[in-house]
């Protein structure tokens, strides 16, 4: 079974922005030449491509910046590891998931060596790669990537955080697609109490959940409640 609304993680960017320090143009310590800190600017140029839809540009320029900073610091150093990770990000939006995969992992490894396994900036990362899994089918591997998004997510911000809720989601289109129902329903609810809570009954991602929990009560046959969701869902869209 398929859900078709979207999560709200999809939504949300997960690009690393960087920020070069002020005055920063001009230094050469730590930093290296201004070649290599015009980098950190070609990979923001990136990413403002991918916003605007713009992808074929957007890989140029992801793909310049990792090799200036694969120059400039490695191919391990974080700065690195970020572009990679925004490379993940627009393969996949771009349906080459096994190229997507690749990237993620490669990010993934580099960051848990260089922060641990619990880092809050590998969250997104896992996550990620949760939804690449889903997309491949691969859906066992993919419910590990949500759980371990989950709970570091809850550890370290709460169960009431934006990035926690969007996991919530995620995993409960994923066991909608599992067919485990009553598991789906639980999880659209506390990702629906929490996004109103966070951002009110009427944003775009609260009614994302809205529209999930619509298509989980036609499947179960609770065609009243269906229609309550879906009803609030459209009213909703078209308000926004």
């Amino acid at each position: 079974m398929s859900q078709s609304g979207l999560s709200s993680c999809k939504r949300r960017s997960t690009k690393s922005r960087e920020d070069v320090p002020a005055g920063a143009a001009g230094q050469r310590e730590g930093m290296g030449t201004r070649a290599h800190i015009d980098t950190l600017y070609i990979n923001n140029l990136g990413n403002l491509y991918a916003d605007l839809g713009r992808l074929d540009e957007a890989e140029k320029m992801y793909q310049r910046a990792l090799q200036g900073k694969e120059k400039a610091w490695g191919p391990e150093h974080t700065s690195t590891l970020s572009t990679v990770n925004n490379l993940g990000n627009l393969y996949k939006n771009l349906g080459w998931l096994n190229k997507a995969e690749k990237m993620y992992q490669r990010a993934l490894q580099g960051f848990e060596k260089a922060w641990g396994p619990e880092h809050t900036s590998i969250l997104s990362t896992v996550n990620n790669l949760g939804s690449l899994y889903k997309n491949l089918g691969r859906l066992d591997e993919a419910e590990k990537m949500y759980q371990r998004a989950l709970q570091g997510f809850e550890k370290a911000w709460g169960l009431e955080h934006t990035s926690t809720l969007s996991t919530v989601n995620n995993l409960g289109l994923l066991y909608a697609d599992l067919g485990r129902l009553d598991e789906a329903e639980k999880m659209y609810q506390q990702a629906l109490q929490g996004k109103e809570k966070a951002w009110g009954p009427e944003h775009t991602s609260t009614l994302d959940t809205v529209n999930n929990l619509g298509h989980l009560y036609a499947n179960l046959g609770r065609l009243d409640e269906a229609e309550k969701m879906y009803q609030r869902a459209l009213q909703g869209f078209e308000k926004a």
